[in-house]
């Protein structure tokens, strides 16, 4: 838990599923925890229950009896001193199908997690992983074809943040919680002796015994090879790669200082002359890139195979003079940099999974919670020391799962037996995973989704949006003013206009993206030249066609708005300029831009931060 970076007196939350893995995991914190207090003072007078700790547990209400065996669990949890509470999922798409039960299971297993932290103010949470899950994953990732940061398993710490940024007016702290597996170095046999130690009782899932799931077959599997021999050398090609993958993020994280810029606006500029990519290891530079891809395009999804190949050739072809769209962002040389700088900006044209991902409403305000910050730096006082050195890294130069199993073994990490029980794990589970391909049928494999342009999102005033996970946006209109179209008086740089609203601005709002169209209109209107265009050439991203020309504002305030909003916007790239969020009205007509300070109503207060929801390099995650 120091290791971790926390103390007795930090708030935590326990994932309690019954097992023996998570039983032994309540009666290790609830001894730790008492401990590091003083038993005397560690529990609570009025309730009985240690202070700050808080039993999860889950019930996913897949079988009849869940409800039951989740009431169980929590009376012995409560037995241990430990105060708990039980979650039901609500599966409002109805029951998940067979073939993703567990999938799903498991990612509203997390969410539900996130949500209670959320709701008491807890920053940390227990998970009792332990070194056989990390074997299972092992052969899981390499049955799928993983490469050595993949086959490091799950992080000792990682920092998660929540799919949605949803949270109540009263909890001002949003900077996601801190997921730690302290029990990665134990065995699935410590936990039933941790259990019988204290004579604890648990519970067997039964799904857990499910050949269907391919968690469960390789279990099954490894069970058969249960020598020590085995065991120890699995668990010493998991730390190599963990090593390995400890190495890299050090270094990624490094050349992210040194040689990225990110701009207010949403998009980073890379240096290339001081990244020196030509010098960079291929897995250095992979990682990295896909670092500040997924930062851009808030998308956490990995970038395998030939999009990473082409990222590395990309970056590495110097100087830049070409562009490439990839992972959700478009890469161009910046504009002035005669190629020896990158920018990397959203790409409005890619797919987004739904609507709802692409942005969502937001209570709270967003202020990252000091006592995750202090247990962060604690646990980097004891990271930082263990990184090891380029010398002491194993599979850097490994490109495929297959490199990292050929020089496990010429490094004798593994012996010769080892490798073939691997080997053969593996080609059975690639089999089971082929198979289960082929058996999908075709209109399963569609992606159906729309491109980041066509996203409406529509805002009352007084609410708050995060549009696409990268800017947090909100909007009003001044006390006096009606909802009705106003008269009203406003200074514009060279005395006072009589201006009249044009726009219908008290009803409602939507925030969109930037066109093409919207820095015409910014042209023309600082020009006074109101009747610009005719209909064809002016499309709202709703599909209906703008009037701009009929009922543009004709007033001196919003030609010198104009005015500054294009001096503004010279500064923007234009490939960025189109991830810059607009607020329009009811009617598709431009109120505000607020990323240039452009106001076509003057009663219309709109706030505007870029701050994306998962932060550079994912935030904080420790594989030691």
């Amino acid at each position: 838990m120091s290791m971790a970076g926390i103390k007795p007196h930090h708030r935590i939350a326990l994932g309690v599923s019954g097992g023996p893995d998570s039983v032994a995991l309540c009666v290790l914190a609830a001894g730790w925890k008492s401990d590091g207090l003083d038993r005397a003072d560690a529990v609570c007078s009025s309730s009985g229950f240690i202070d700050g700790l808080l039993g999860i547990v889950v019930d996913h209400r897949l079988r009849p009896e869940s409800g039951e065996e989740a009431k169980c669990v929590r009376d012995r949890v409560s037995k241990m001193g430990i105060r708990c509470e039980v979650a039901q999922c609500d599966w409002l798409d109805g029951r998940p199908k067979r073939g993703r039960l567990q999938e799903a299971a498991r990612d509203m297993r997390y969410r539900i997690l996130q949500s209670i932290c959320v709701k008491h103010r807890i920053g940390v949470l227990l998970i009792a992983h332990h070194a056989d899950d990390q074997a299972e994953l092992f052969i899981l990732r390499l049955s799928r074809g993983s490469g050595v940061l993949g086959l490091a398993g799950m992080a000792f710490v990682s920092q998660i943040f929540p799919t949605k940024l949803h949270c109540p007016e009263e909890d001002s702290a949003n900077d996601g919680i801190l997921l730690v597996r302290p029990l990665l170095d134990f065995s699935k046999d410590n936990m039933y002796n941790v259990c019988r130690g204290v004579r604890q009782e648990w519970v067997e899932d039964p799904t857990n015994q499910n050949p269907l799931f391919a968690r469960n077959r390789i279990r099954m599997s490894l069970r058969s090879l249960s020598s020590c021999t085995f065991k120890s050398e699995m668990q010493a090609i998991i730390s190599a790669c963990r090593l390995t993958r400890s190495y890299v993020d050090h270094i990624c994280d490094k050349l992210i200082s040194e040689a990225v810029t990110i701009m207010e606006h949403g998009y980073a500029i890379i240096d290339i002359e001081k990244l020196n990519p030509l010098k960079v290891e291929d897995l250095c530079l992979s990682r990295f890139l896909t670092s500040i891809l997924q930062f851009i395009s808030q998308r956490q999804r990995p970038v395998r195979g030939s999009i990473s190949q082409s990222l590395l050739d990309y970056i590495r072809n110097i100087p830049c003079k070409t562009a490439l769209t990839a992972a959700g962002c478009y890469l161009c040389a910046a504009p002035g940099s005669k190629g020896t700088k990158v920018l990397v900006c959203c790409s409005m044209d890619s797919p987004l999974p739904s609507k709802t991902e692409a942005s969502h409403p937001y209570k709270g305000n967003l202020c990252p919670p000091t006592e995750i910050e202090q247990i962060i730096e604690n646990a980097k006082v004891y990271t930082e020391r263990m990184v090891p050195n380029a010398s002491e890294v194993h599979f850097l130069q490994a490109k495929s799962s297959q490199d990292v199993l050929c020089e496990a073994k010429a490094l004798k990490l593994i012996n010769e037996s080892t490798s073939r029980s691997i080997l053969s794990l593996q080609m059975e589970e690639s089999n089971n995973f082929r198979l289960k391909e082929e058996e999908k049928p075709v209109n399963e494999l569609k992606y159906e989704s729309k491109s980041a342009a066509t996203s409406l999102i529509p805002l009352k005033p007084g609410e708050s949006c995060y549009y696409m996970n990268r800017f947090l946006i909100s909007w009003k209109l001044y006390d006096n003013v009606s909802a009705k179209a106003t008269d009203c008086h406003q200074d514009a740089g060279e005395g006072s206009c009589d201006y009249t609203c044009a726009v219908d601005c008290g009803s409602s709002a939507a925030v969109r993206n930037m066109v093409d169209a919207d820095w015409l209109y910014l042209a023309n209107i600082s020009k006074c030249q109101v009747q610009y265009a005719t209909e064809k050439n002016i499309v709202a991203s709703t599909g209906k066609t703008n009037h701009y020309a009929r009922t543009a504002p004709r007033s001196d305030y919003v030609q010198v708005s104009a005015q500054q909003a294009l001096q503004a916007l010279k500064l923007i790239p234009v490939s960025a300029r189109r991830g810059l969020p607009v607020l329009v009205d009811s009617q598709g007509l431009i109120l505000n831009i607020p990323s240039i300070h452009f106001k076509c109503c003057p009663h219309v207060q709109v706030l505007i931060e870029f701050k994306p929801r998962v932060p550079l390099g994912g935030g904080y995650s420790s594989y030691i």
